[in-house]
């Protein structure tokens, strides 16, 4: 897939694939703080390093999930919305959390949102998945107010250590579960690399700070995951 370059076109699913695909996102999702306590603590705690000083404040969450950050973030301090694309896991988040407000809908268009509604943004391992990368960046930039926080967190992949783990944790379960080559979905899914999305995201924020998981040396070949923190 050409690199740099948006919308990036998808390869076709088969109707077999499109059930496989949103199958298997939301059984990772419920798999991988099981399995993988220790990547889950990373993705979840490094947002908190950064929170707006005036309370309470509201937070965009996009491609929430089934709400697993929010059981990380002290809810009674901040309104939250979320938008997630699937329906099968936005309804998760409206069963597990009636308090927020979920939105089944695609982050890379324009939100019903006023400009500058948000203190805060998130994303954790998204950025990475969406065709058009830019317009979900330049979204984010119109909701959240000037001096707002945005934080994210990205696997390092393409990457020498994350295609080795890769192989014996989600390629591993994937393969078992549904008997077929892991690769027609991964090269679906993480379209875009790190470096890509950090030449975004610069374009409208001003990056604070960067953290790399779990060795810190600043080598996405020897990281699972980074974590960074911009403002408006």
């Amino acid at each position: 897939m050409q690199r740099f370059k948006w919308p990036k076109a998808l390869p076709p699913l088969s109707a077999e694939q499109v059930v496989i695909s949103d199958d298997f996102m939301k059984h990772w999702h419920e798999v991988l703080p099981r399995q993988f306590g220790a990547i889950e603590r990373f993705n979840h705690r490094y947002p908190l390093r950064r929170l707006p000083a005036a309370r309470p404040f509201r937070i965009i969450e996009i491609g929430a999930g089934l709400g697993e950050h929010l059981e990380h973030e002290d809810l009674s301090i901040q309104e939250y919305h979320c938008i997630e694309l699937r329906e099968n896991m936005a309804a998760e988040i409206k069963r597990r959390f009636p308090g927020t407000t979920v939105l089944t809908a695609d982050c890379q268009v324009e939100l019903p949102y006023v400009a500058g509604y948000f203190d805060r943004a998130v994303a954790i391992h998204v950025l990475e998945h969406l065709p058009y990368l830019p317009g979900a960046v330049k979204e984010l930039h119109r909701v959240v107010r000037p001096g707002g926080i945005f934080s994210l967190v990205l696997p390092c992949d393409p990457g020498l250590f994350y295609e080795f783990c890769r192989k014996l944790s989600a390629e591993r379960i994937f393969r078992k579960r549904y008997g077929q080559p892991y690769a027609w979905f991964i090269r679906r899914e993480h379209i875009n690399s790190p470096r890509e999305i950090f030449s975004v995201v610069s374009r409208y924020f001003v990056e604070m700070e960067r953290t790399y998981f779990p060795f810190r040396i600043p080598l996405p070949n020897a990281n699972l995951c980074i974590g960074a923190t911009f403002r408006r």
